[in-house]
């Protein structure tokens, strides 16, 4: 697998200085990022920035609702920028209400998407993993229900862990289903809440998915904490760290 990082974890520090932000993630080692938002920046604009730092565009977590308003401009700057992951990151409370709905959706952004040789992926929260829909969890329900061939899986492994399952046993159910997870880590508060840490100050068992991730197939490792305790920055560099000195030989991880 390759290690790459979701620019979520470093926003704030993308609104002041995109490019100088994008550099940095290139020197921390880093070999590819995904996108969340491009701060009005062209594709153009962005491709260069790429090409200037080596980076490769995984993909990018676009809104549900713009991608179902605008999903052709959204697939074509993607796919201008050299990446296929079009990937849905989050429903709401309201979007998720009707699961029949949501997956009728994923059926058509994902026919939409291939047409124009992109993928469409899915990425969880625990919600996907706490409510059910036709008695099982509503993940199962989601990729049950909507084909390979048109919807693939981004597993965020820490969310399947806090949402009760093992993630292990999840990358093994959608082996070759799973060209990319993110690898997060995490403990719990007080009050059951998740606080997401540096890779390998939690609870997290990382080195076991690092293994399931291989064995089904996963592409790339996406690093993201979604909240930082300390500087985002320090934070990526030192699950970089953590990530060097246990998994990565030659620049990919090995479990």
């Amino acid at each position: 697998m390759k290690i790459g990082l979701q620019l979520y974890t470093v926003r704030e520090e993308l609104a002041k200085d995109f490019e100088g932000t994008i550099r940095k993630v290139a020197e921390l080692g880093y070999e590819g990022v995904e996108f969340f938002h491009y701060f009005d920046r062209t594709a153009e604009q962005v491709k260069a920035l790429l090409d200037e730092t080596g980076l490769v565009a995984i993909g990018a977590h676009r809104p549900y609702t713009e991608l179902l308003e605008n999903g052709e401009a959204e697939i074509d700057y993607l796919l201008s920028i050299g990446s296929r992951n079009v990937i849905v990151p989050y429903l709401s409370e309201e979007q998720r209400a009707d699961w029949d709905a949501v997956t009728d959706n994923l059926k058509k952004l994902g026919k939409q998407c291939a047409d124009k040789g992109a993928v469409l992926l899915y990425h969880n929260h625990d919600f996907e993993l706490t409510e059910k829909k036709d008695g099982q969890p509503a993940f199962d329900f989601m990729y049950g229900t909507v084909p390979a061939e048109l919807l693939q899986v981004e597993m965020d492994t820490c969310w399947v862990y806090y949402g009760g399952y093992d993630p292990v046993e999840y990358l093994g159910r959608y082996a070759g289903r799973t060209p990319l997870i993110h690898l997060k880590d995490m403990k719990t508060r007080e009050d059951g809440s998740a606080e997401t840490v540096v890779l390998g100050e939690g609870v997290v068992d990382l080195k076991s998915i690092i293994t399931a991730s291989e064995q089904a197939g996963t592409e790339w490792a996406i690093v993201e904490q979604d909240e930082c305790a300390r500087d985002p920055l320090e934070s990526i560099a030192d699950s970089m760290k953590w990530l060097k000195q246990h998994y990565i030989q030659g620049g990919t991880i090995h479990g």
